[in-house]
């Protein structure tokens, strides 16, 4: 199975459709006015598909087993196709597409079944997923490329040369995966005036991204958060909540990171953990949601 312990939970709905057709009006008379001998094929199709989505985890092999927080079965009759449509919604890391086909899937064969004894050329037409909702890949940002980014390493070792820079190059690439091309890249010493120095300068350049990793710890030398906190014109809290929680799912340790996160004018300024997994962690947690604060904040602006 696919390894989907790095994603978020996010509310995730699919509709998918199957079709069957019969092979005249008699059939149709039959089904409308509940007279099918096996009996109302709707119903039954009904139960069984709620059965089918609950089941999908087991009979799909590579499908992850997930909470259904809803499901509703729906037919209409158009001519002589019975359309049956199957909506799932849930709350998990991974969506419910499988889930609603396999749904419609098992409900066009109880119909079929149902069906066959009083029209031999009853058949399955087409089954396929008419909508989705939910996850990163409903996230469609074009305007993201037009961005100016900044990354400041805060490290006293890589200043010096003395240890080479795994997180920012990281975190360039995963910016890079978010859509955003125009990236600055710097390694300052943990000291305060070098934070509020590359602050000072990346907001004359019109930076409107900056994250600084590393100093975000409980040593003495760990003071990025202090030094950019005098500096945060509009505090966003839940930005860094949000990665905290995230991170305390898989480290128990993520609680004692210190970052904060908010606007400096109108430069959106994010303090990351140092590590590697700090990193990489902070990413998927935050974006590309994240991102949005720039629609809201240029929408505010006019």
């Amino acid at each position: 199975m696919v390894d989907i312990t790095h994603k978020s939970a996010t509310l995730r709905k699919a509709i998918a459709m199957a079709t069957v057709l019969v092979s005249s009006e008699n059939t149709v008379k039959l089904i409308e006015q509940r007279q099918v001998p096996k009996g109302d094929i709707f119903e039954f199709a009904r139960a069984s598909a709620l059965l089918a989505i609950k089941k999908t985890g087991d009979m799909i092999p590579d499908c992850h087993p997930l909470p259904v927080e809803y499901a509703a079965i729906r037919y209409t009759i158009a001519g002589l196709q019975i359309h049956i449509e199957v909506e799932v919604h849930t709350i998990y890391k991974t969506g419910v597409e499988v889930e609603a086909m396999h749904g419609a899937s098992v409900a066009a064969l109880v119909i079929y079944d149902m069906l066959k004894p009083i029209d031999k050329q009853v058949e399955i037409g087409g089954i396929r997923l008419l909508e989705k909702k939910g996850g990163k890949s409903n996230d469609s940002l074009p305007w993201v490329a037009a961005l100016k980014a900044a990354v400041v390493v805060c490290s006293d070792s890589v200043a010096r040369e003395e240890k080479e820079d795994i997180s920012g190059r990281l975190l360039c690439d995963l910016l890079e995966q978010q859509g955003l091309h125009d990236i600055a890249y710097a390694v300052i010493a943990d000291e305060t005036s070098a934070v509020q120095e590359r602050l000072e300068h990346y907001g004359q350049a019109g930076i409107d991204l900056l994250i600084f990793t590393g100093g975000t710890g409980l040593s003495d030398r760990d003071i990025t958060p202090d030094a950019v906190a005098p500096y945060i014109t509009k505090n966003i809290p839940g930005i860094m909540e949000t990665a905290r929680q995230y991170g305390q799912l898989r480290v128990k340790t993520a609680m004692l990171s210190r970052g904060i996160s908010g606007f400096v004018d109108r430069m959106l300024v994010l303090t990351l953990p140092g590590s590697p997994n700090g990193v990489r962690e902070s990413i998927g947690a935050l974006f590309p949601q994240v991102l949005h604060v720039f629609q809201v904040r240029e929408n505010v602006g006019h």
